[in-house]
C-alpha cells in the first residue's frame, strides 16, 4: 500500500445507497406485555430505565395484590432457600412482606440471613419453625402436605437418638404485594429485668398506634401472629379481643420459635440485652395515602374435637407455676340440691367409660369457660367470656392434672377428645363456607345480570394461609391432603401456604365460621386439633356501561 493512499476508495454517485434502519417506538401495550413477563429482579431493573418505564412498572405492580409462594424439601438449607426464592421471584412482584416456615432440621438464623440478604433488610419478615409445611413444590409445582414430628427438640436429648438424614428438612416461603395496605412486624416484648411479665399493654398499643399512623384508624384489617413456645397467648388474645373490633381477623401459630424483621428498626430486639420477644404480629392496616381497592381477610375453621360427658364445675383449684400446670377437683350437682365433689380419678374414669369402644387413645382436653375482666392501659375494664382448652395430663385419687393455668374455682368445664370423624365433617363445612365466598366472588364479577351504568364490585381471591394442628394430617385422617382440600378445591391455582403448628390461632366473630364449627356457644380464639383457613380477597369497584 502506497503511503498516503486512502484505506478505501471514495464513494461515487453510481454506488447504491444503503437503506436507513428506523426504530419504531414500542407502544405501551406491547411494553406492558413484555415487562409483565420478566422475573422480579429484572423487572426491578427495568423500572430504573426511565420515568415512563417506572410509571408503567408501578401500574403493573400496584393495579392488584399478589401472593407468591413456594415449598422446597431439599435437605440443603442453602439450596432449599435458593429454590423457593427463585420461584417466588420468577414473576414481577414488589414484596411488602414475607413469611417463611422451616423444619427444625434447618437453622433458623441461617435461613433468616439467606432470605433477608435476597429480599432486603427493610421489608417486614417473619420466619418460624413448624411441625410440617404445606404448599406447592418450587420445582415440580406439585401440591404437598408434609408433616414432621415435634418441633420442641426433646428428641435430640434422648440417649441413642439419631435423626434421619432427611428429617425435618424443608421450607415454605410466601411473599406478598398488597397495594392499599401497610404492613409491619410488631413484637410482644418481655423485659429481661422482669421476665415473668410480658408487656401486653404496650404490644396492643403499639399495634393500634401503628395502624393509626398509616390509616387514621386504630383497627387493623388483619393480624398474623407467631407465639414463642413457652409464652401464654391466652391473656394476649384476650387483650386484643378487648381492644380491637370484631372485624379484625387474627390467625397464626400459638407456640413455636421465630425470628422477625420489622420495617421500624427500633422494634428489632434480636440480640438485645434489655428485651426478649414472646410473640410477633404481622399487622395489615389500610393505607390512607393509597386507595386502589379493598383487601379483605376471611376465616374458615375445621374443628377436630368433640365434647364428651357432662359439664363440671371446678371445686378446688391449685396452680403449679413452676411447670405451668393446674390441679383441680370438680363439683357435680345431684338431685334435690345436693352436690358431690369428684376427685381426679373419678372424673377421668367417668370420661373413659363414656369413650369406651368409641375411639382409640384420643387426646383429651378440658374446655373451660372463663369470664375474666380485661383492660388495656387506663381504659375501663370489661368482662370477656371465652373458651380455653387445657390438655389433660392425668389424674389420681386427689386431683385432675391439666396443662396451663388461670382456671378458677367456679369455672365450668367439659371434656373434649380428638375426633377424626368430627374433623372430616367440619372440613366439609369449611369447604361449603369457602364455596359461598367463591360464589359471592363469581357473582360480583358480573356473572349475574346487573343494571347498566351501576357500580359493581369485582372480587378476586388472590391467596391464602393454613394453620393446622400438628396432630392432624394423613396419620389422623387415614388419607392425605384433607386439611388443604377446602381451599384447593374452591380456589385451584390460587397461591396457598400453610404449616402444621402447636396451637392454632383463629379469632373472628362473623366471617366464614359457621355455627357447626364452633366448639360451643362461647367465643374461642385458641384452638386444638383444628385447621384455620385465612382467605385473602381483593375487591375493586368499576362502572359498568
Amino acid at each position: 500500500m502506497e503511503e498516503g493512499k486512502p484505506l478505501s476508495s471514495p464513494k461515487t454517485n453510481s454506488e447504491p445507497k444503503k437503506p436507513f434502519t428506523v426504530l419504531t417506538p414500542i407502544n405501551d401495550d406491547l411494553l406492558h406485555n413484555i415487562l409483565s413477563r420478566l422475573p422480579a429482579l429484572s423487572f426491578a431493573s427495568a423500572a430504573c430505565v426511565s420515568k415512563s418505564w417506572n410509571h408503567l412498572c408501578n401500574r403493573i405492580l400496584l393495579s392488584r395484590p399478589k401472593l407468591a409462594s413456594a415449598l422446597s424439601l431439599n435437605p440443603s438449607p442453602r439450596i432449599a432457600v435458593e429454590e423457593v426464592l427463585e420461584k417466588v421471584l420468577s414473576e414481577p412482584i414488589r414484596p411488602h412482606f414475607a413469611i417463611a416456615s422451616i423444619g427444625s432440621g434447618f437453622s433458623l438464623i441461617d435461613a433468616f440471613r439467606l432470605i433477608t440478604k435476597k429480599l432486603g433488610s427493610r421489608m417486614p419478615f417473619i420466619i418460624s419453625t413448624a411441625s410440617g409445611i404445606i404448599g406447592r413444590d418450587a420445582l415440580t409445582n406439585e401440591f404437598r402436605e408434609v408433616k414432621w414430628g415435634d418441633i420442641g427438640g426433646d428428641s435430640d436429648d434422648e440417649i441413642g437418638y439419631v435423626p434421619a438424614e432427611d428429617e425435618n428438612n424443608g421450607i415454605v416461603l410466601t411473599v406478598g404485594c398488597v397495594p392499599g395496605l401497610k404492613v409491619d412486624a410488631i413484637p410482644l416484648l418481655r423485659s429481661v429485668k422482669e421476665p415473668r411479665v410480658a408487656m401486653v399493654d404496650k404490644f396492643v398499643m403499639d399495634i393500634k398506634d401503628y395502624t393509626a399512623s398509616v390509616s387514621g384508624s386504630t383497627s387493623p384489617v388483619g393480624i398474623i401472629m407467631f407465639g414463642e413456645g413457652l409464652a401464654d397467648m391466652k391473656p394476649v388474645i384476650d387483650a386484643l379481643d378487648y381492644a380491637l373490633p370484631v372485624e379484625t381477623v387474627i390467625v397464626g401459630d400459638e407456640r413455636g420459635r421465630f425470628l422477625y424483621k420489622s420495617g421500624n428498626e427500633s422494634r428489632n430486639v434480636c440480640g438485645s440485652t434489655k428485651y426478649l420477644s414472646d410473640a410477633v404480629a404481622l399487622v395489615f392496616a389500610m393505607d390512607r395515602d393509597e386507595s386502589v381497592g379493598n383487601i379483605q381477610f376471611h376465616i374458615a375453621l375445621s374443628s377436630g374435637v368433640s365434647a364428651v360427658g357432662p359439664i363440671h364445675k371446678a371445686a378446688s383449684v391449685k396452680e403449679n407455676c413452676s411447670d405451668r400446670t393446674t390441679w383441680l377437683t370438680a363439683r357435680r350437682e345431684l338431685r334435690e340440691g345436693h352436690r358431690e365433689v369428684l376427685d381426679g380419678q373419678r372424673i377421668l374414669d367417668n370420661i373413659n367409660d363414656e369413650l369406651e369402644n368409641r375411639i382409640e387413645s384420643p387426646d383429651l382436653y378440658i374446655g373451660v369457660t372463663k369470664r375474666r375482666k380485661c383492660c388495656v392501659g387506663s381504659e375501663k375494664p370489661r368482662s370477656i367470656t371465652s373458651l380455653a382448652f387445657h390438655g389433660v395430663i392425668g389424674a389420681d385419687e386427689e386431683y385432675l392434672y391439666v396443662n396451663g393455668i388461670n382456671i378458677r374455682t367456679g369455672d365450668y368445664f367439659q371434656f373434649y377428645h380428638s375426633d377424626p370423624t368430627t374433623a372430616l365433617s367440619t372440613c366439609s363445612d369449611a369447604s361449603s363456607n369457602l364455596k359461598r365466598l367463591k360464589v359471592d366472588a363469581n357473582s360480583s364479577n358480573g356473572r349475574r345480570p346487573r343494571a347498566v351504568g351501576v357500580n359493581i364490585a369485582n372480587r378476586e381471591v388472590f391467596g391464602g394461609f393454613i394453620f393446622s394442628c400438628s396432630g392432624r394430617g394423613e396419620s389422623f385422617f387415614g388419607r392425605p391432603s384433607v386439611d388443604s382440600t377446602p381451599f384447593t378445591e374452591n380456589f385451584p391455582g390460587v397461591p396457598l401456604a400453610g404449616i402444621y403448628c402447636g396451637g392454632e390461632i383463629g379469632r373472628d366473630f362473623s366471617s366464614l365460621i359457621g355455627e357447626g364449627n364452633k366448639e360451643g356457644s362461647v367465643h374461642c380464639s385458641l384452638h386444638v386439633y383444628s385447621t384455620v383457613y385465612l382467605v385473602m380477597s381483593y375487591t375493586t369497584a368499576r362502572l359498568e356501561h
